[in-house]
């Protein structure tokens, strides 16, 4: 098929900046593919895989077209710190809640996403920094959406009729 181009260390910084402004204009296609070239080249670059993680639930909605086969189960243990896998992968949940809705799914399956998104974000708020609360404000988000969309509820435990004979 086709040899990609390597990305040299040295343009790392400014392709960063990149890929943060690519985000910005709505085409998370193109900030992964950068982060994707950045990780060919530092492969642990952690802005980098923060910023691809982000690009990567920017395109939840989208089904037109893809750059890359990455799966977060891949990217989050490659973050080095404790606080950022678990703000992560409570950003990555909360987004795909956010997307199903928009899709029209169950609202349970939505629900669900949301309530594991506040479990990872009281996971990053006992290991949070100093003066960094991004994980209250996130969880704060989404109980603010389940408390006022009351349709969104979780699923109906489904308990087995006992056989009668």
């Amino acid at each position: 098929m086709f040899e990609l181009k390597p990305l040299s260390k040295e343009a790392i910084p400014k392709a960063l900046e990149r890929a943060d402004r690519y985000r910005l204009l709505n085409e998370p296609a193109e900030a992964e593919s950068i982060c994707l070239d950045i990780l060919e080249t530092e492969p642990d670059n952690q802005r980098a895989l923060s910023t691809l993680i982000l690009a990567l639930t920017d395109q939840f909605d989208r089904v037109d077209f893809s750059v890359g086969h990455t799966e977060f189960h891949d990217l989050l243990p490659r973050l080095r710190d404790d606080y950022e896998r678990a703000y992560y992968a409570g950003l990555i949940s909360e987004r795909r809640a956010k997307a199903s809705l928009r899709r029209q799914m169950h609202s349970s399956a939505a629900y669900e996403w949301f309530r594991e998104a506040m479990g990872w974000y009281e996971k990053a708020q006992a290991i949070r920094p100093p003066g960094n609360d991004d994980s209250v404000l996130r969880w704060n988000t989404c109980a603010r959406i389940l408390m006022h969309n009351t349709h969104l509820q979780p699923r109906e435990e489904q308990t087995a009729e006992p056989y009668l004979e």
